[in-house]
């Protein structure tokens, strides 16, 4: 079986809610987190895949299509690789928040479906992300979490940028 390191998108690759921008609506807002290519190529060279899940309930709340949001990943996607990073797959939750469907995180259901899908260990994963439902999500799966941040009681561990998160998830993994 692989494994695999599930990043959530907003607050862990790129800006959100900073002086630079608000909400990533377009490709040309999407501003990369100081060393997240340098992270995910790290994790790259230890784990079988990266993966971004991310809650998109902008779309189902009509901010932005659908077309526009894969637009948005396929940008993040290809500036990532120019930088020698790769991501093997985003999946993404349309859905307004509250609409109760089983893919928004803090359900599990993407997680589960990308381990189905690349035949994934998903207690030899992890879960990265800046919200207490992206942890949850992770342990729903059976994935370990990383949360970027100051605290979080339910992560195994807290760092307060993914290259660090990354080396730690390296070591964690190999130990």
């Amino acid at each position: 079986m692989k494994r695999a390191v599930f990043l959530d998108r907003d607050g862990v690759i790129n800006e959100v809610l900073t002086n630079r921008v608000k909400f990533v609506n377009k490709p040309k807002d999407l501003y990369f987190l100081p060393h997240v290519p340098e992270a995910i190529k790290k994790l790259n060279k230890h784990f079988d895949y990266v993966f971004v899940v991310t809650n998109q309930g902008g779309v189902g709340l009509g901010f932005m299509k659908e077309s526009g949001l894969q637009k948005i990943h396929e940008h993040m996607v290809k500036e990532l690789k120019k930088k020698g990073a790769t991501i093997h797959e985003v999946v993404y939750c349309p859905h307004k928040p509250k609409s109760g469907c089983a893919c928004r995180k803090p359900n599990s259901k993407l997680i589960v479906d990308l381990g189905k899908k690349y035949n994934i260990d998903l207690s030899k994963s992890y879960m990265v992300g800046d919200t207490d439902t992206d942890i949850m999500a992770g342990k729903r799966a059976g994935t370990k979490g990383v949360f970027l941040g100051e605290q979080d009681p339910l992560a195994d561990a807290v760092f307060p940028d993914l290259i660090s998160a990354a080396q730690w998830i390296i070591k964690d993994a190999t130990a």
